[in-house]
């Protein structure tokens, strides 16, 4: 199986952690993107769904559900999204579409937060992924300084503005041994807007695409 359809094989087996209806949060990405599509077939049984990116928000209306302001609709029941990295306690690292801020909001909001992989997504050790971390653009040469003293490469993401109008350094070189300590610390410095570690609030569950089947760990 190639990785396209072990991503899909994910995406189909979140299906049964569905509520009965409601909204739903939608994250971003290759294997979210094989979600939505799946979502055609049930969109009848939801209001509709809180998008973390205009990319999905896009592809969410193309099949006819609406998209809502998460504002309006307050906590949710689920959120379905994708990772760039998993360890065994679900501590992800996120971003590297550029959209983990709004990604960590909508998590933040919601019950269950249900992740759906390809195999390889899952790590003994954070980290062989560059970082992402979205920051204020005028802080830029200040966080990456902070960065390298922390033992970090940071590479600034040239060309790519986030849907919030700020830049990304992806962050090379790091072992993220303590994913909780790390984002607590890196949230700290002054110019950052988000971290793509998801250590205070990791993944309930996490569903990945094997070619002998979708395996499921909850911690």
């Amino acid at each position: 199986m190639n990785a396209e359809e072990l991503k899909r094989q994910a995406a189909e087996a979140a299906l049964e952690y569905l509520p009965d209806g409601g909204v739903l949060g939608i994250g971003t990405g290759s294997t979210v993107n094989h979600f939505i599509d799946l979502l055609a077939d049930v969109k009848g049984r939801y209001e509709g769904a809180v998008s973390s990116s205009e990319a999905s928000t896009e592809r969410l209306k193309k099949i006819g559900i609406p998209v809502l302001d998460l504002n309006a609709v307050g906590d949710l029941e689920i959120y379905v999204d994708g990772a760039d990295e998993s360890n065994r306690y679900l501590h992800l690292i996120k971003g590297g579409g550029g959209a983990l801020t709004r990604e960590k909001i909508i998590a933040a909001a919601s019950k269950k937060f249900v992740c759906i992989a390809d195999e390889s997504k899952l790590v003994d050790v954070l980290g062989k992924f560059p970082l992402p971390i979205e920051v204020i653009p005028m802080a830029r040469s200040y966080v990456a300084r902070q960065l390298v003293k922390l033992g970090g490469t940071p590479v600034w993401r040239e060309g790519f503005v986030t849907d919030n109008g700020n830049i990304i350094l992806d962050v090379h070189n790091l072992e993220i041994t303590e994913p909780v300590k790390l984002e607590t610390e890196l949230n700290q410095i002054a110019g950052v807007v988000t971290v793509g570690i998801f250590g205070h609030r990791p993944a309930d569950v996490l569903i990945l695409g094997t070619p002998e089947g979708p395996r499921t760990i909850i911690p």
